[in-house]
């Protein structure tokens, strides 16, 4: 035998050991669990949020300080951490729009190179999903309590033959998701995405949490009595007292309210602006921070999990959520807007074999490149039209020259309150054009707004309470930053070809 074939031999087995030997990823997603409440990104509810096994992934691992989403709404973003693409390349642009079967996605390419691939829990795209060897999920946004879920054998049928699972959902899902790895070949790397329904309104939580913080006052944010667009803001926003009215709307006519609360009854009647605020907080962050108390609790059920049954080494461990979410903060709650709050996703990840554990990233990692980073763990190849990158070797401490050094986002649901935008970010600046137009989204209110830039000096105003667009001291930063705006729209495909009233906007 030639020493080349001998070569060429001992090349393929090599090929085959490594292959054997790629790693398990275990991907923890909640919804809306913003990083005011993680514990490990500092601020005001740093002391009071219960987190030692979201701190025990930390330790062991790796966070990001500024991983974005594209798209603050849930179904977008979803969808985006999927296809590694923006909203305008993947077709799901707002909460109505569906992501179709035939569309690729990280779980088709993973299954394709090998990989058991499974969802459990939230879903949240409307379609059945597609890619998955196995899948269990909530129907649509999902219950708190016996929640619904729905398998390949029975999506189809009428909801009769759906499976109503007894208990708090963020238990149940983990339950499930257990119940799946002690199913699988393990000769097989798999990918498993758990999805938990919390911390989503109306933050419910389970009955062994429902002391947590009694008796208790939680600090408040500077910016909680921001009325009447404070700072320069441009637009009303998603106020606390439209909170105060849902909840008590729950309270006096639950026949018409969009959900039940958990604690009711809730009544603000007799108080004044101050007070009532006040009062809508204290219950809005202690119910969200014990629905994400339980998440953490079962957290800690897979990461035992994974330590007794011996794949802890050679698993990729991550915990995400979905986008950010306001607790306060301007005044407001809910997302989707390009402020920090609503923007980031917390990140943390471990993976014993080559993460060095206790790093904290400051590079700008965004949801599109989730589905990269995943591709390369795989050892598997992506279509050359995905638009996210993979940040592995960032994650193994190495710096990567060619990183970006600005970010893109786009929020299309428009809104007169939450008007239709985007913008860039870069480790200093944000410029955002807040266009106020529906531009035939789906979901999209007809009612247009007047278009508004914002500006802000993240260094000398983290909490983006001075829009500083009209200052002169920024007149030459804004202007390089409107030019790398217009880059990166044409680089990444979003011009607005059609609604050229858009593009002359930027040009003012």
């Amino acid at each position: 035998m030639s020493v080349f074939v001998v070569v060429l031999l001992n090349s393929c087995k090599k090929q085959e050991a490594d292959k054997s030997n790629r790693p398990n990823i275990l991907f923890i997603m909640s919804d809306d669990h913003t990083s005011q409440t993680w514990g490990i990104y500092g601020g005001i509810l740093n002391d009071y949020v219960q987190n030692k096994n979201i701190e025990r992934l930390a330790n062991e691992g790796a966070v990001l300080n500024n991983s974005f989403c594209t798209n603050s709404i849930c179904t977008p973003s979803r969808a985006s951490i999927l296809t590694g693409k923006y909203s305008h390349k993947n077709g799901v642009y707002t909460l109505r729009d569906p992501f179709e079967p035939d569309s690729l996605n990280i779980a088709k390419v993973l299954q394709n190179n090998g990989y058991s691939t499974a969802i459990i829990g939230k879903w949240h795209l409307k379609k059945k999903p597609s890619g998955f060897d196995y899948f269990n999920i909530l129907l649509d946004q999902g219950r708190y309590w016996d929640p619904i879920l729905r398998t390949a054998e029975n999506f189809d049928k009428p909801q009769g033959h759906w499976d109503i699972h007894k208990g708090f959902s963020t238990d149940v899902i983990t339950d499930l998701s257990i119940n799946y790895l002690d199913s699988i070949n393990k000769d097989r790397p798999f990918m498993l995405m758990t999805h938990f329904k919390a911390t989503h309104e109306p933050f419910y939580y389970p009955k062994r949490h429902e002391n947590l913080y009694k008796n208790i006052e939680i600090p408040e944010p500077k910016t909680l009595f921001d009325f009447n667009r404070a700072n320069g803001r441009t637009f009303s926003g998603r106020d606390l007292d439209n909170m105060a009215w849902r909840m008590e709307n729950a309270t006096k006519n639950p026949e018409h309210s969009m959900f039940s609360y958990p604690g009711e009854p809730f009544v603000v009647d007799g108080l004044d602006s101050i007070a009532k605020r006040k009062y809508t907080y204290q219950k809005m962050v202690k119910d969200f921070m014990r629905s994400a108390a339980a998440i953490d609790d079962n957290i800690g059920r897979l990461l035992d999990y994974l330590e007794t049954s011996g794949l802890a080494e050679n698993t990729v461990v991550i915990y995400t959520a979905d986008q950010g979410y306001f607790l306060g903060e301007h005044g407001f709650f809910d997302k989707r807007l390009i402020y920090e709050e609503s923007l980031r996703m917390p990140f943390v990840i471990r993976y014993p074999e080559e993460i060095p554990a206790g790093q904290r990233i400051d590079d700008l990692i965004l949801n599109i490149d989730f589905a990269a980073l995943f591709a390369d763990y795989a050892d598997a190849k992506l279509p050359k039209d995905v638009q996210g990158k993979s940040f592995r070797n960032i994650l193994k401490g190495e710096k990567q020259q060619d990183w970006r050094q600005s970010i893109y986002y786009r929020y299309w649901m428009h809104e007169p309150y939450r008007p239709g935008h985007f913008g860039i970010r870069n480790h200093q600046y944000k410029l955002a054009l807040f266009y106020g137009k529906p531009l035939d989204k789906k979901g999209a209110s007809k009612e247009i707004t007047e278009p508004a830039w914002e500006f802000f000096d993240l260094k000398n105003d983290p909490q983006e309470n001075n829009n500083a667009y009209n200052n002169p001291k920024y007149k030459n930063i804004i202007a390089e930053m409107k030019t790398e705006l217009i880059r990166q729209r044409k680089l990444l495909g979003d011009t607005d070809e059609t609604y050229p009233e858009i593009q002359k906007l930027l040009h003012q």
